[in-house]
């Protein structure tokens, strides 16, 4: 059985945007069922922003900092396709203009005309960018189709032999 959900409600997206949940960011951490499901609701409704004219896939994403703020991103089209941005970009962006670049996880949820089917795993252009920001061991992706279904990941996991600024020393 597929589940399928639809949510393109955005009213109290800003009430959980600014929610502040505390977290130690200790290595190899696990987040709580409770943390978890608060990040797949804030994705949610971040489909409600994407702009996918092209593919009608939208995708939303929740980063949770060290800190504990929530930065959001949904992906953001364009007609020459090369300038579009991921959803997951686009949150680590928002994140990182605000001089924030320490990360424990990153929720993503996606499908096309916003009904969530499967897992919208990152791209790698975006598993790059994790790469630059996100300790490989320790930061967790939550690849989500609702709150009851979910898997959590560590960056290692989903992009092995990823290059970072280590290999640069």
């Amino acid at each position: 059985m597929t589940t399928k959900t639809k949510a393109f409600e955005t009213k109290d997206a800003l009430d959980l945007y600014k929610k502040i949940i505390y977290t130690e960011g200790k290595a190899g951490r696990r987040m709580d069922k409770k943390q978890i499901e608060e990040m797949i609701d804030l994705a949610i409704k971040q489909l409600g922003y994407s702009y996918a004219p092209y593919s009608h896939f939208h995708v939303g994403a929740a980063l949770l900092a060290k800190n504990g703020t929530y930065y959001t991103g949904c992906n953001i089209e364009n007609a020459a396709y090369t300038p579009t941005n991921c959803a997951e970009r686009t949150a680590f962006f928002k994140a990182v203009s605000e001089g924030v670049k320490e990360f424990q996880a990153i929720c993503v949820v996606g499908g096309r005309d916003g009904v969530l089917t499967g897992y919208a795993a990152p791209c790698g252009v975006c598993r790059q960018v994790m790469m630059e920001f996100c300790d490989p061991e320790t930061f967790q992706i939550i690849l989500a189709v609702s709150k009851d279904k979910y898997d959590v990941f560590t960056l290692r996991e989903l992009f092995p032999l990823g290059f970072g600024p280590a290999d640069l020393a």
